[in-house]
C-alpha cells in the first residue's frame, strides 16, 4: 500500500495540503510545523478529548464509540481487575505478563480490548514510583514531566496468565538526550518480573506490501539513530546501530487473532483490499523486525530517511526494551515487539518532505486506534499461549 493526497480524501474525506484540518484538531491547539512537532502530536492525540471529536468532525474518520465487543473464547476472555488499592507512589505488582504502549490513543484500545470497563486515561492508576529520582534526567516539557509520573497501569486476567496493562508516558524520543527511559523499562521489568514483556502500538509501515491494521510480531529490535542519539553510549561503547533478539513468538492463537479482527476491521481504510494480517519477523533476518528510529522517519516512495531493507516498520523506543533485556543477562524475561501499521508508505512525488509528514500523521490520527485494535488481539493472542 502507498499512500498519497487522494488516498487520504478518499479514506478521511480531505486533503491535508488543499485543506488543512483546523487549529482545534490539533492536541496543542496549532498545526505542527517541524518533525519534533509532528512526532509529539502522534504521542498526545486524543480520540477521545478535544481535539479528537473536533476531528472527527471534520473527517471522517471514527471514534472508538464505533468499537464492536470482540466475541473472545469463553476461557480466554480477558478479566479486568475490578479494584487496585496501591499506596501512592508503591511498585508496579508481580504479574506473568507485563504489556507496555505509548501514545494516548494507543492506551485507549488497548484498555478497549485488555482491560474492557477501564480506559487508559480515565481509570488506570497514575505510576510514580521513583518519579521525582529519574525524572531529574528529562527534559522540561516532555510527557512525562507534564504529567508528573512514569505512567499510568491497570491489571487484568487472560487464561490464568495475570497481566500489567501500563500506559507509558516516558518516551525515548521525549524525555531528553540522558534517555531515562532506559531506566524506566529497567524499573518496570523489576517490579513485574513477567514471564513475557510486550512492547506493542502504532509503527509506520516500510514497504508497499503493508495495509494499515497488519500486524507485526516481532523478537528482534534494531537502532537506527542517526539524529539525537548517534553518539550515544551504553557503558562506553555506541548503540547507534545495534540490534538485539529473544525468543520467538509463540503462535498458537495466531489464527483465532485474525479471525477476531473482523469484529472492528470495518473502521479501516476502505483502500485496505484485504483482511488484517500478522507477519512474523523471522528470527535471525533484521530487515523483517522492528526499526527503532531517533527522528520522525517513516517510509516515502523515494526513500527519503534511507529506510528501505532494514525493517518491516519503524517506530521510536521498542530498541530500548531489547537493550534493558541484554543489560539484565540471564534474568531477563522474553520479550515481542507487537507492532500495528497505522500508516503506510507515503508517495512522494512532488510534495515537500514536511507536506509527507503532515499526510502520515493524519493517517496515524485516523487509524491508529483502530489498527491498534489489531495489535491488541495479538496481544492477547501471545499471552493466552503462555
Amino acid at each position: 500500500m502507498r499512500a498519497d493526497r487522494e488516498w487520504v480524501k478518499r479514506n478521511l474525506g480531505f486533503d491535508p495540503i488543499e485543506t488543512p484540518p483546523p487549529a482545534a484538531t490539533f492536541a496543542r491547539a496549532v498545526a505542527p510545523k517541524t518533525s519534533e512537532d509532528f512526532q509529539r502530536e502522534i504521542i498526545d492525540f486524543d480520540s477521545e478529548g478535544t481535539e479528537g471529536r473536533e476531528f472527527l468532525a471534520f473527517s471522517t474518520a471514527t471514534g472508538l464509540s464505533r468499537f464492536t465487543d470482540i466475541p473472545w473464547p469463553k476461557s480466554l476472555a480477558p478479566q479486568t481487575a475490578t479494584k487496585l488499592s496501591p499506596k501512592a507512589g508503591s511498585a508496579l505488582p508481580r504479574a506473568d505478563v507485563l504489556v507496555v504502549t505509548w501514545t494516548v490513543d494507543e492506551g485507549h484500545a488497548l484498555s478497549r480490548v485488555l482491560t474492557p470497563g477501564k480506559d487508559s486515561r480515565n481509570d488506570y492508576l497514575s505510576y510514580t514510583h521513583n518519579y521525582a529520582k529519574i525524572s531529574q534526567d528529562m527534559r522540561n516539557g516532555c510527557p512525562a514531566k507534564e504529567a508528573k509520573r512514569l505512567g499510568a497501569y491497570w491489571t487484568t486476567k487472560i487464561g490464568g496468565k495475570s497481566v500489567v496493562v501500563f500506559k507509558s508516558d516516558s518516551h525515548m524520543s521525549q524525555d531528553g538526550p540522558k534517555m531515562p527511559n532506559i531506566e524506566v523499562w529497567r524499573q518496570i521489568v523489576e517490579e513485574v518480573r513477567p514471564k513475557l514483556v510486550i512492547t506493542t502500538g502504532t509503527a509506520g509501515g516500510i514497504g508497499t506490501d503493508v495495509e494499515v491494521g497488519d500486524v507485526l510480531v516481532s523478537s528482534i529490535v534494531t537502532f537506527d539513530c542517526n539524529s539525537k542519539f548517534k553518539n550515544f553510549k551504553v557503558d562506553g561503547e555506541l548503540i547507534a546501530h545495534d540490534h538485539y533478539s529473544s525468543a520467538a513468538a509463540n503462535t498458537k492463537y495466531f489464527t483465532k487473532a485474525k479471525d477476531l479482527f473482523k469484529a472492528n476491521a470495518a473502521q479501516l481504510p476502505k483502500d485496505n483490499t484485504r483482511q488484517p494480517k500478522i507477519i512474523k519477523a523471522g528470527a535471525r533476518s533484521l530487515k523483517t523486525g522492528v526499526l527503532t528510529t531517533d527522528f520522525f522517519g517513516f517510509d516515502t516512495s523515494s526513500n527519503h530517511y534511507g529506510l528501505k531493507g532494514l525493517g518491516t516498520v519503524s517506530e521510536m523506543g521498542d530498541a530500548v526494551l531489547g537493550l534493558v533485556a541484554k543489560e539484565m543477562g540471564d534474568k531477563a524475561p522474553p520479550w515481542l515487539a507487537i507492532r500495528n501499521v497505522s500508516d503506510p508508505q507515503i508517495a512522494s512525488g512532488s510534495l515537500s518532505i514536511t507536506d509527507q509528514e503532515k499526510l502520515a500523521a493524519q493517517i496515524y490520527k485516523g487509524f491508529g486506534r483502530w489498527s491498534s485494535v489489531c495489535s491488541a488481539i495479538v496481544c492477547w493472542a501471545s499471552i493466552a499461549a503462555l
